[in-house]
Parts: structure tokens; sequence; C-alpha cells
């Protein structure tokens, strides 16, 4: 296995992420994607901090990280997929070569034409759109904030 979780969550690494489902997961590797983080020392050592010993994060592009979708999904520690965007991670859904069969939405904040669809995720109809898209070839498509709270399915949050 390896792809243990693949997220959207626009704070990036923050507890939430870490304690809240990392170390539940047994998570050895966070897989931060995101192009500006990835070229940002100081971002990334901010974000670094927040991450306990045993677990490494690697920050990559996402060109680099359809790239390594292959190398997480057989890699023998369990692999966290982290994303800030629905694109970002639709682009990998998509790219992936079936590797990525469950997405996760976290906090998706509001913002310029989102709309509350659950109290921790708000979407404009255009990430809707794309997330019913991937629901329907197939990704299961689910909104929980933390593990021990029940997951809303895509379509109920119409």
């Amino acid at each position: 296995m390896s792809i243990a979780l693949a997220r959207i969550d626009d704070r990036l690494i923050h507890g939430q992420v870490v304690i809240g489902w990392g170390v539940p997961l047994g998570v050895r590797l966070i897989a931060l994607v995101d192009d500006d983080v990835a070229v940002n020392p100081w971002e990334q050592e901010i974000y670094r901090m927040a991450v306990p010993p045993g677990i490494d994060v690697e920050f990559v592009t996402r060109a680099a990280a359809l790239e390594r979708l292959r190398l997480w999904a057989g890699d023998a520690k369990p692999v966290f997929i982290l994303t800030g965007t629905v694109e970002v991670m639709a682009a990998l859904v998509r790219g992936g070569h079936g590797l990525v069969h469950h997405v996760n939405l976290g906090g998706i904040h509001a913002g310029p034409g989102r709309r509350e669809r659950l109290r921790y995720v708000y979407l404009t109809d255009a990430e809707a759109a794309a997330l019913r898209a991937l629901e329907a070839e197939g990704t299961n498509v689910t909104a929980q904030d933390v593990p021990t709270s029940t997951a809303v399915r895509m379509r109920d949050l119409l």
C-alpha cells in the first residue's frame, strides 16, 4: 500500500494533520505538494517544525509529485499526500495512474466564490464540480475533519 491518506487542507501541515491523522495512521512521510512551498526553504522550515520526530516531510511541486506517485504507492512506509487546493489534488488523481483511490476533504476555508458545504469545507461551484467528476471517475471523495468524526460523501455535500 502505502498511500495512507490523500488530503486537501488549505492550512497544509498543522497539528490536526500531524497528530489527528498522521500519528493514528502510522504515517512515516508527509508529501506536501505545493509549487510555492517546494521552492521556499523558509516556509519549509516553518512546516517542518510542526512535524514530530519519526515522520519525514518531502516538499514537492505538482510535476515532481506526479513523477513520485508510483514510488510513494510502493513504499513500505505509509505516505500522507497533502495539497492545499482541489485543483492540485485533482491533477494528482487524474495523472496518477489510478494510484490515488480516496480523497479526504479537510480544512477548505471560506474564500471568494466559495460557499459553506460543512463547517470546515467551503467550495466554489467549480471546485465542487471537479470533486464530483473525480467521484464519477471512481475516486472515493469524502469530507472528514478528524478521524473520529463521520466521513461525509461528496454527493451529500451538495
